[in-house]
């Protein structure tokens, strides 16, 4: 498992970056998904379920975004990905410039799909396009069902929410509906799946939406 030190990118013009990486990831037949949360959503969890439904029949990548640690990239690799680790020196998000240099890092090595897994937090990643082709907010029962409303450019921007650890519903004041409605009036056409990577609740349909996303890209 590799490790690699990345800065803020010298270019101001990241935008235009992002555009020429979904162009570079395309031309190359491979999707990635940028996943942004909260620390303790559960992003590496539900990744580590992912793996392991989909890594039979579909290749992997794995780039671990935190300002220290190899903790999470070392968990994926146990679970059959290829990943790698990626330090912010500090930085609260990835823009196109460092998840390039993450990217190509991976190696030459012919990949189906890689994710992204973003700084946690639920403000900077936001605001910085990586290049993905799909993006996607992970929010966890426990978290609440206001966060909409106290983030809502996180959940404009992204293509699907994924509502984590559902086996818990019944401990917190989560209210499941009005979480929807919230979500949908700040972007109507989000893909919304409420999961449990434990219990594997949820997780077909949307390991189902990833294989479509896949097959249009």
């Amino acid at each position: 498992m590799k490790i690699i030190e990345l800065n803020r990118s010298v270019t101001e013009s990241n935008d235009r970056d992002a555009d020429a990486l979904r162009a570079k990831m395309k031309e190359k037949g491979v999707l990635m998904f940028n996943l942004m949360s909260s620390p303790g959503s559960g992003k590496t969890t539900l990744l580590s379920r992912v793996i392991r439904d989909m890594k039979d029949n579909t290749r992997i990548g794995v780039m671990e975004a935190d300002i220290a640690s190899d903790v999470d990239a070392i968990r994926i690799e146990e679970m059959g990905a290829k990943a790698i680790q990626a330090h912010t020196d500090g930085m609260c998000h990835m823009d196109a410039g460092m998840t390039e240099r993450a990217f190509d890092a991976l190696g030459d090595e012919q990949l189906d799909i890689v994710f992204l897994e973003n700084v946690g937090n639920l403000i900077c990643p936001a605001e910085f396009d990586t290049g993905a082709g799909k993006n996607i907010m992970i929010l966890s029962v426990p978290e609440g069902d206001d966060k909409p409303l106290k983030y809502p450019l996180m959940f404009e921007t992204s293509d699907a929410l994924i509502i984590t650890k559902m086996d818990t519903l019944s401990y917190f004041d989560f209210d499941l509906e009005l979480c929807r409605e919230r979500v949908r009036a700040l972007n109507p056409d989000i893909r919304i799946f409420p999961v449990s990577a434990v219990t594997g609740e949820g997780m077909e349909d949307f390991e189902n939406w990833i294989r479509e996303c896949k097959k249009e890209w």
